[in-house]
């Protein structure tokens, strides 16, 4: 029983797991991205108005970001996607062991009130929050402008120290931009590999109780993530759901409070509603996200749509034969060659422009079921791009241009048959 007991005092269930704190983390760190990506998508749309936006992306994205981070750390206590895992950030005691369990227990809301983040704890955060990312990625992206190549170009002709060096007389611009190179240089690399270790180095001090902190930075602001309890539920809620105030403001007229258009009301309500919104538009984005990529990946899209196209009456294509072309005239001097017939009726056939030889073309039979080509049924069925059915055979010897019917017509003195004996095609040319 002694070691139930100090088993259960151990545990501390407002404390989140280090996974959770390193999904928030992904998540967040997939927000730019995916945001540049659907702005680099609409400027082709609207490049006159777009372009300039998504030239300086990033200070747009810490603007914004610095708004909605503001807002919620004030209203919920946490980050815009920290409230979407149901975390929140809050003050750490100035006590021995930096806990008070029992006050915990008995009284939530005045402990959550106690240790709520104050006007400057806000700040601190966004610091950490929205500063620090918009800092690393200015450096990584200065860093594979003027650094990433820098060991592949040091001994390339015409590249050396006199390239690299501060010229005499230089503007404070362009001092500015030397020490900025050689930092990048000379010493990002370093405070990058330090950057990442110290956070390897606090995770798994965190993972292994032994800091309140799963980050350097958040011990520089003296804050850490918990878990939502009911007494933050309470008061999220009366936050978000004010009561109505029953006694007006002095000096406003009736009807005042209530106008939609009033600009404290803008101020209050409407601002807060749209920043509010973006607590459903995470989940649902997300949700959308995921239903794609589930649907583009199954194979019930694709018999869907199989089965829709399947449904559709689409009319046979129309192939046209032969043009006709002019009856020849018979004198009593030149007798017919050939007995009359449609099909064997001379026709002008089209020319090619490259070869200028004649082009032998064929009509779409009545019956579906048989090849234009041979006029006989499609033994190994084979579809052309244009929606007919040939065989096998026959449409390979036709595209490769030894087909006997091609053969027969380029010659322009014998006949094509079918199986049974009718003659077919083009003959008597020439």
């Amino acid at each position: 029983m002694e070691y139930l007991s100090s088993q259960q005092d151990g545990f501390d269930e407002l404390k989140p797991s280090l996974f959770e704190l390193l999904s928030e983390q992904q998540l967040s760190a997939l927000l730019p991205p995916s945001l540049r990506y659907l702005l680099a998508v609409a400027t082709h749309r609207h490049p006159r108005y777009l372009l300039p936006i998504l030239n300086s992306f990033d200070e747009v994205y810490a603007l914004l970001s610095l708004l909605v981070e503001r807002h919620f750390l004030r209203t919920y206590g946490g980050g815009f996607t920290e409230n979407f895992y149901g975390l929140k950030r809050e003050r750490v005691l100035r006590v021995k062991g930096g806990e008070a369990r029992r006050a915990q227990l008995g009284a939530a809301d005045q402990m959550r009130e106690t240790l709520k983040l104050r006007n400057a704890d806000v700040w601190g955060n966004l610091a950490v929050m929205v500063g620090l990312p918009w800092l690393k990625r200015k450096l990584d992206e200065g860093w594979d402008i003027h650094a990433a190549h820098q060991s592949v170009l040091q001994g390339a002709p015409g590249f050396g120290r006199d390239r690299d060096g501060l010229p005499e007389g230089a503007t404070l611009k362009q001092r500015i931009l030397f020490y900025y190179k050689w930092f990048l240089r000379k010493v990002y690399p370093s405070v990058n590999a330090a950057y990442y270790f110290a956070l390897l180095a606090w995770n798994l001090a965190y993972l292994f109780d032994g800091s309140k902190y799963h980050s350097p930075f958040m011990w520089l602001v003296g804050t850490r993530i918990r878990r939502l309890n009911a007494a933050d539920h309470r008061a999220i809620e009366l936050a978000t759901n004010p009561p109505a105030a029953r006694t007006p403001t002095p000096g406003a007229r009736p009807g005042q409070q209530n106008s939609i258009l009033h600009p404290r009301t803008l101020a209050s309500t409407v601002s807060q509603r749209a920043l509010s919104s973006l607590r459903i538009l995470l989940p649902t984005s997300i949700f959308a996200l995921k239903f794609l990529e589930w649907w583009h990946a199954s194979d019930f899209a694709r018999q869907l749509s199989r089965q829709t196209a399947a449904d559709l009456e689409l009319p046979p294509p129309i192939v046209g034969g032969l043009p006709a072309g002019p009856k020849p005239q018979t004198s009593s001097k030149t007798p017919p060659t050939s007995k009359p017939s449609a099909l064997k009726q001379e026709k002008s056939p089209p020319i090619s422009s490259t070869t200028l030889l004649p082009i032998l073309t064929v009509p779409a039979p009545e019956n579906s079921a048989l090849c234009p080509i041979c006029v006989s049924p499609v033994q190994t069925p084979t579809a052309s791009p244009y929606g007919l059915v040939y065989c096998y055979a026959c449409i390979h010897r036709w595209v490769e241009g030894t087909h006997e019917r091609q053969a027969a017509f380029m010659e322009g003195s014998k006949a094509f048959t079918n199986g049974d004996g009718e003659e077919v095609g083009v003959v008597c040319y020439g």
